[in-house]
């Protein structure tokens, strides 16, 4: 059974720095997340991360850009539909080219309660919160990665035990059995996405706003989180 961890960067992230290795087969590293271990396998970022901040590829390790996830994503129905934040694209760029059997994500919650400390290296700019189209529910995004995944014959699970947007399964023992969802609804959810059409070739989905309409997203959304 193939293993993939996703590694991003709250605040409880820095456990993984200590977990044997030999529990997975692959390990992504989000954006600043390749500071925590020095053996992930691949590290995946936007194009605007600061350059100051990009990770250095060693011996059998790959950086993974735009260029790459862009049509991974959109292979899933692009951005406007999956979420556009680094989490969500990592898990569809690992269910595009690793076609693993389990993907376990940690520090990936996107809980940011004011005051507190929001990253593992300190205050960040957290990614989830900005004003955009396609993140009005993290809810809805995380039921359909799980739904899209379990439909490729993947589980996703979540490692951490603290306060999250995901509503995967928490803990690699319920990775052992695809979740239960509403098949019809999640067809229905799907075809409502091709009738819609808000694929954005390049990614860049904020250069198209004028094609989208968020009533509709939000009723998507809507179908996806009763697909759970």
């Amino acid at each position: 059974m193939s293993v993939v961890l996703i590694l991003g960067s709250g605040p409880m992230a820095l456990q993984a720095a200590g977990w044997p290795r030999d529990g997975f087969d692959q390990i992504v590293a989000i954006n600043n997340a390749h500071r925590i271990r020095p053996d992930w396998d691949y590290a995946i970022y936007p194009w605007d991360f600061p350059p100051e901040r990009h990770p250095v590829a060693g011996e059998g390790q790959r950086l993974v850009t735009e260029g790459e996830f862009v049509p991974a994503q959109n292979a899933y129905g692009g951005f406007v539909y999956a979420g556009a934040t680094m989490a969500y694209t990592a898990a569809y760029w690992a269910l595009a080219r690793l076609r693993p059997r389990v993907i376990a994500m940690f520090g990936c919650d996107m809980h940011y309660p004011a005051g507190e400390q929001t990253h593992f290296y300190g205050k960040g700019s957290p990614d989830p919160l900005r004003e955009d189209i396609t993140l009005r529910s993290l809810e809805a995004k995380s039921a359909r990665l799980l739904v899209m995944a379990a439909l490729q014959g993947c589980a996703m699970v979540n490692l951490s035990d603290g306060p999250s947007r995901l509503v995967f399964p928490r803990g690699l023992a319920r990775a052992s059995r695809l979740p239960d969802f509403d098949a019809a609804m999640a067809e229905a959810a799907l075809a409502r996405e091709e009738q819609l059409g808000y694929v954005t070739a390049s990614g860049r989905y904020w250069e198209e706003l004028h094609r989208f309409d968020a009533a509709e997203i939000d009723a998507l959304d809507a179908m996806w989180l009763a697909t759970l």
